[in-house]
């Protein structure tokens, strides 16, 4: 089956690319980016309305993702407002300092990555699936593979050797949205 990745992020379009087993599920990049109101109170409502979106622009099978990052320390700061997080037109960089000056007198450092993944095959048949990486904030940028909060999360996984753009191999097979993505497949593959 073929998806269409509701998403103008190109670094989710590689990841998800490269996760899915093409004998199951191939994830392509929508040919144009749809703006989408992300107001929704959770990762599920936000990932549903970008994959209705896309569904009637494209008339075709659609994958979209909500992720974000909760800050055991910041509750309700993050999560479904990640990538908002300090103010609007910030860079990746930018806003993991923000993180990292807020988080400076904080001894609870612990964190998870959610990614909840909508497949949205037509109006009948929408479908959820969620991934979450436990772990923690660093106290400085580490790393400097990957995107977003990637140089400051450290995952709990003994395996895991510091952040996530430090091992972009083991982020790879054990993030949030490689969880995600390994349920789906084998949802997907169940029905075939």
């Amino acid at each position: 089956m073929n998806l269409i990745l509701a998403s103008g992020n190109s670094h989710k379009a590689e990841e998800f690319a490269e996760l899915f087993d093409k004998k199951y599920l191939s994830v392509e990049a929508a040919s144009k980016k749809i703006e989408v109101v992300e107001d929704g109170d959770s990762f599920q409502e936000n990932a549903f309305k970008k994959a209705e979106a896309y569904y009637k622009e494209f008339k075709a099978p659609i994958l979209s993702d909500d992720s974000g990052l909760v800050v055991e320390a910041l509750p309700g700061e993050l999560g479904i407002k990640t990538a908002r997080y300090g103010g609007e037109g910030l860079s990746d960089i930018e806003r993991y300092e923000h993180l990292l000056k807020n988080l400076e007198s904080e001894p609870n450092r612990k964190a998870h990555f959610i990614c909840v993944l909508c497949c949205y095959l037509n109006p009948e048949e929408v479908f959820f699936f969620e991934g979450r990486c436990f772990g923690e904030i660093s106290d400085k940028a580490l790393g400097l593979d990957g995107f977003g909060y990637d140089p400051v999360f450290i995952p709990e996984n003994a395996n895991a050797k510091g952040s996530f753009a430090q091992n972009p191999e083991w982020k790879m097979k054990n993030s949030h949205r490689a969880k995600a993505v390994k349920i789906a497949q084998q949802f997907f593959a169940s029905r075939a």
